[in-house]
């Protein structure tokens, strides 16, 4: 019996050092990657392959930010909303889905240096005579809920303007734009071209209404996190600087600016 006990303490003991080297080797590699929650349903920016392959300009950017601070990217499509919730609750590292850098969300995230410049388009059908965003004033516009889309119409005609319908993802909208529930969609002006050129340039017409502000995207990370956001920074700084920025931006934008 203390023969057999002894070796049953022997290989418990094995046992125990196997598994604790596993787990050194695993929270070695977890510390190793960057967890990156994003909203796949905004293309150029972010979009699913047929294979569930998450891609876009951002995507591609933070793949190689992580690979110039030598880390791994792990991203996962989640709600624009769930982003944040992620942020806050440490199921996510970094938030990286065409963020608008705000002082609202500036209170519950921080944001890396920006690293895109946008404004808001309005997509209208083709024989409207819309020219600026007050002309829609009565009328039914489509944005994504939790967007600067969302809060620029709301800047503009009210928070309680009946007229605004918000929509879990900006497909929904120019669906319901193309069939006539809608009299105007305002997004963000890359992903207003990406769809026009997917729905056949001449349908539509895009409106770039120049009194709105132009607005600059962050990549966010839980408030206080510094130590991700440095190397997020400092990831941002090398690819601009080796060339590969221009690269990922010629790819998805060519020469629109």
């Amino acid at each position: 019996m203390r023969k057999k006990g002894m070796l049953f303490a022997a290989l418990a003991v094995i046992l125990s050092g196997l598994l604790t080297g596993c787990g050194g080797q695993s929270q070695t590699k977890a510390d190793n990657v960057i967890q990156v929650g994003t909203n796949a349903e905004f293309p150029p920016f972010e979009f699913q392959e047929g294979n569930g392959e998450i891609s876009g300009f951002d995507a591609e950017l933070i793949h190689a930010i992580g690979k110039a601070v030598g880390m791994e990217v792990q991203i996962t499509h989640m709600g624009f909303d769930a982003i944040f919730e992620g942020l806050s609750r440490d199921k996510v590292d970094v938030g990286v889905a065409a963020i608008t850098i705000t002082d609202d969300r500036k209170q519950t995230v921080d944001f890396t240096t920006p690293y895109f410049d946008a404004k808001q388009y309005i997509l209208v059908p083709k024989n409207s005579n819309i020219k600026t965003l007050n002309e829609l004033k009565g009328k039914k516009i489509g944005v994504q809920a939790a967007t600067t889309g969302e809060a620029v119409v709301q800047g503009v005609f009210g928070k309680t303007y009946e007229g605004i319908k918000a929509y879990d993802e900006t497909p929904s909208a120019i669906n319901d734009l193309q069939i006539g529930r809608l009299d105007a969609v305002v997004v963000d002006s890359a992903v207003v071209v990406e769809f026009n050129k997917k729905l056949g340039e001449g349908k539509f017409n895009i409106v770039e209404d120049t009194s709105l502000p132009v607005e600059q995207y962050g990549m966010a990370v839980k408030k206080g996190n510094k130590d991700m956001l440095n190397k997020l920074n400092e990831g941002l700084k090398k690819v601009k600087e080796n060339g590969e920025y221009d690269k990922i931006y010629q790819k998805y934008f060519g020469d629109h600016k």
